[in-house]
C-alpha cells in the first residue's frame, strides 16, 4: 500500500495534470482562433410591417391592464 501512495498515486496525478495541460495548450494550434468571440449573424428585419391580425397573444396583451387590476375580463 505504501508503494501505491509513494509512486503510483503521484504519477497518476502528474499524468492527469499533463494531459489536461496538453489539451488546453492544443487550442493554440487549432486553425480557427478560439479566443475570438462567437460570430453573430445579422437578422433580416422587414422594412414594412403588415397589419397583425388579432391573435390570442395580442388579445391577451390588450387586456393586460384589466388583468393586472384584478377586474374580470369581459372582452373575450
Amino acid at each position: 500500500m505504501s508503494f501505491f501512495r509513494s509512486y503510483i498515486a503521484p504519477f497518476l496525478i502528474v499524468l492527469i495534470f499533463a494531459v489536461a495541460m496538453l489539451a488546453v495548450s492544443a487550442r493554440i494550434f487549432l486553425p480557427n482562433d478560439m479566443m475570438a468571440p462567437a460570430p453573430i449573424e445579422e437578422m433580416d428585419i422587414p422594412t414594412q410591417q403588415s397589419e397583425v391580425s388579432a391573435t390570442p397573444v395580442t388579445q391577451l396583451l390588450s387586456s393586460l391592464p384589466t388583468l393586472l387590476q384584478g377586474k374580470p375580463n369581459t372582452a373575450v
